[in-house]
């Protein structure tokens, strides 16, 4: 392990820190509550590593879903990360073995901070975002034990507690707000989402949401990477 790579990534993933222990610790109540110990939050959290499928499989388990259902769902909630993975191929590329970990490891939140954090000077480029990736799983291990034992010693009423997977998510939206200079993909992705929630409703919503924006940003990518070339040389002048 690069020790520089991981000293640098960690100042980065506090906020997920403070995010995954929350959420994690969300699910460890969750998973307690319905008769699963901290063993099984520990390998779900290790092997499963989803924020929102994790919660969603603590749904399944309670109402003993077959696996059919189950591949389905996940897949449907999970579809994202397609998406994630064609957008890192550049930054994945001569990973070696980590490279399948980095696939694996691509979460909301380390995704967020892979596509918008800028590598210290110094700094191996792929030690640190593979740093980024190792700390975020083990914030996410951490928490979700941390809850199922909790759970236990405490009996914790978890009715509302899933919220706080929006809540993070909206806390790293804003913070991408706020890292970009342009918003029209941002506000394009918005819009879209909504546009499809009105015609399909909540439960269909994803895919052609996710299929509106994947198109449009393609077409849109030349123009968006001319003006970011214009905002180079103008930086550089």
């Amino acid at each position: 392990m690069d020790r520089k790579a991981l000293a640098a990534a960690f100042p980065v993933t506090l906020p997920v820190l403070m995010g995954y222990l929350a959420i994690g610790m969300a699910f460890g109540f969750m998973l307690e509550a319905i008769g699963y110990n901290f063993v099984w939050a520990f390998f779900m959290s290790l092997t499963i590593y989803a924020g929102s499928g994790q919660y969603l499989g603590v749904t399944l388990l309670a109402s003993a879903a077959v696996l059919s259902q189950v591949a389905l769902l996940t897949f449907l909630i999970n579809f994202r990360h397609l998406v994630y993975g064609l957008s890192m191929l550049e930054k994945f590329r001569g990973m070696g073995w980590r490279k399948l970990y980095m696939i694996f490891s691509l979460t909301d939140e380390t995704y967020a901070l892979l596509a918008s954090a800028q590598v210290p000077e110094g700094v191996n480029a792929k030690n640190f975002y593979f740093s980024v990736a190792l700390l975020d799983h083990l914030y996410w291990i951490v928490g979700g034990v941390l809850g199922s034992v909790a759970g236990a010693l405490l009996g914790i009423n978890t009715q509302g507690i899933e919220f706080a997977m929006t809540a993070l998510f909206l806390v790293i939206a804003v913070d991408q707000w706020k890292s970009y200079p342009k918003h029209q993909p941002a506000i394009f992705g918005a819009g879209a989402t909504l546009v499809c929630l009105w015609i399909a409703g909540p439960d269909k919503m994803l895919l052609p949401a996710l299929g509106v924006i994947v198109l449009v940003l393609l077409a849109m990518r030349p123009i968006l990477d001319e003006k970011k070339e214009g905002e180079k040389e103008a930086s550089q002048c």
